[in-house]
Formats: C-alpha cells, structure tokens, sequence
C-alpha cells in the first residue's frame, strides 16, 4: 500500500493492519508526509508507535532472534525502537537467564550483544520499522574502557549506534550479583566520553535508583551529581528512578523531586518504560491523578518504551502485553502530550530523526 492508495481522514493504523497484515513501510512514510492525515484517537490504537526502552539480548541463556522481535514490532504498530543490548552479562557458564534467578552469579561487563545487534541488523535492516542502535556496554564505575570500546564499534560498524544506554550508575536489584552503585569520586573522570557523546549528539540513558521504600531519596545525590557535572549532555533517566525497591513512594513527593530536576537541568529526559509503574504506580486512580497532570505539564520530557527483554522464554504474546501495559497512562494524556510522548515527537526531536508525528484530530 502506497501513501497514495491511504484513505483520506484520520490516519487508521488498524486498517493498515488489516489491509497488509503488517505495518507497511507506507506508515513510516506519514511521519514524512507534509499532508499526513490526522490521529484520531477515538478509533486508533492507544499505545505507542515508540519503543524507546527495548532489549533485543537477555542477560544470559537463548534469545529471541533479532528478526522475530522485528516481526512484533511489526505486529503491534510500533515504527520506531531503540535496539539495547545488555551490558552486564551472565557467565557462559550460568544456567541462568535472568540475574534475579542466580544470586551470587556475577554480572560481567560486555560488548557482546552490541555487537550481536549491529550484527543482526546489517544483516536485515527493516524498511518498515526505523531502528536506533545503542551502546549498551559501558561500565560506568571503570570510565577509561568506555572510549576504547565506542571506537571498537564504530570501526567494527561504522555510522550504526547513535545512542548509548540503558548503563547502569546504581541498581539496587543487582548488588547481589556483585554490581554496586557507580561511586561518585570516578564522576569527574567520565568527562572523555561525554564530551565524544556530546559531539555525537548522542543520548545517555541510565538507569538511576532514587532509593528503597526504607530511604526513597537514598541515591538521589548520584544522579544530582551527574547531571551538575554534565549540563551539556542530553540524558534520560528511565523509569523516572523507580523500581521494584520503591513502590511505596508518595507520588506527590516523587512528583516534586523529578519537577525540581526537569526545572533545573534543561537537557534531561525521563523514560516512562517498565510495567513496574503501572502496577505500582499508574494503575492506582489517585496516583494516577497526579502523575497525568505532570506527563501533561512535562510532555516534551518524557519518551515511552516497555523494557522487554528478548529472552527467549518469552513470545509475541508478552511483548504485546508489556505494550499495552506501559502504553496505559498513555490514554489520559491530553492531545499535545499524547502527540509528544506515544506518536513520537519527542523521540525524533531527541534524535534529530527526520520524521513528524501525526496532529490529533480535533474533538476525537
């Protein structure tokens, strides 16, 4: 189906499905489209065309095949992902394909399914969905090996990555596989490859804990520090610094913590990727209350992704899930903020990425 042969109205990703059994490259075409019909968000689907958070590699054991998850891409409508790897692997040895299964299994720093993604994408780069590769090797507490390893992939592929992250400055969910937080002394040395980032016009994502519901605020003083050291660099903090260790903090506090960061560092971004917000967050009526006033607020701050994990325990059927999951705030945001953050604008702002979303349909 050509952009041509589209009927006119509002733009009905469904009948595209319908009518190709995929999304056809005709959907990518619209966000280039001067004249791209409008969403109408009565009839279209409510999650997001953007996967900003989606690891195409497990941290151990067999992985679903670089194509397949192409494929649910496809399926579900979303045009545009982020390809993350994972840093931080288990050993050959492990029998374990996921780090919370094997406590006192070691996470080692890798660029293996950098690599394996560049791999698997130059081998079959869609032309249907639009791919960002990211670095996703570094070990933020050992800076010095980071440049090494970013020339290594550039030469090994060329022009391919344009994002570096999900890295990690503290995850309380892998202490007990020998990862502690980042320490702050070794911040200062992080300056070499943040100054190559910010001549790539790369983006940074880390993901940053704010605490446990012991001490919610306990390593807010990290990502602080980071972003005084850094204002120049564009970051994106995933999750908005939750987790599983938090889920009981006071939404109105939350709220007042990120609203004083996004105020005072103009180039950080929040990720909203994970179903732990949702079920933790979201999903309760009063939180939710409060948090839609705020993605409204700070709708040009904000990307959305699932954080799937393609290991290959999982299927079609998950990914999907973990879309309509995190894609639910999604419904109550008003029109600019669901343009912005589910339609893509802010993703390709970031990027530089020569796409437009789609206007709502007024009085849909």
């Amino acid at each position: 189906m050509t952009l041509a042969e589209l009927p006119s109205g509002p733009l009905l990703a469904g009948a595209l499905l319908a009518a190709t059994g995929c999304v056809s490259s005709s959907a990518l075409e619209l966000y280039q489209a001067a004249d791209a019909p409008c969403y109408d968000r009565s009839l279209e689907p409510q999650t997001a065309v953007v996967d900003a958070h989606l690891h195409f590699r497990p941290f151990g054991g067999a992985e679903i095949p670089f194509d397949e998850i192409v494929g649910y891409l496809r399926e579900t409508g979303v045009l545009f992902a982020n390809v993350y790897g994972i840093g931080q692997t288990l050993p050959d040895f492990s029998s374990c394909t996921y780090y919370l299964d094997c406590p006192g299994t070691p996470l080692n720093p890798s660029l293996d399914n950098d690599l394996a993604n560049a791999a698997g994408y130059e081998a079959s780069p869609p032309s249907d969905v639009h791919l960002t590769l990211s670095m996703t090797f570094p070990d933020l507490a050992r800076p010095a090996t980071i440049l090494p390893e970013m020339r290594r992939l550039d030469e090994e592929y060329p022009g391919v990555f344009s994002w570096m992250g999900e890295v990690n400055l503290v995850k309380q969910a892998v202490f007990a596989n020998g990862r502690g937080a980042v320490p702050e002394e070794v911040l200062d040395d992080w300056a070499p490859f943040m100054a190559a980032l910010r001549e790539r016009d790369m983006p940074l994502a880390i993901h940053s804990d704010l605490g446990n519901d012991e001490d919610p605020t306990l390593y807010l003083p990290l990502m602080e520090a980071v972003l005084g050291l850094y204002p120049d660099n564009d970051i994106v903090w995933v999750h908005m610094g939750l987790s599983r260790e938090l889920t009981r903090m006071a939404p109105a506090e939350h709220i007042a913590i990120i609203t004083s960061m996004l105020d005072r560092h103009p180039r950080l971004m929040l990720d909203i990727s994970w179903r732990v917000l949702d079920d933790a967050y979201f999903s309760d009526p009063e939180a939710r209350a409060a948090y839609v006033p705020f993605l409204n607020r700070y709708s040009e701050r904000v990307l959305p992704g699932t954080d799937f994990l393609a290991s290959r325990d999982k299927s079609f059927t998950v990914y999907r899930t973990e879309l309509e999951v995190t894609s639910r705030i999604l419904r109550y945001l008003d029109d600019t903020a669901f343009r912005n953050i589910a339609l893509g604008q802010n993703y390709f702002r970031l990027l530089g990425l020569d796409y437009t979303a789609p206007r709502v349909c007024a009085g849909a």
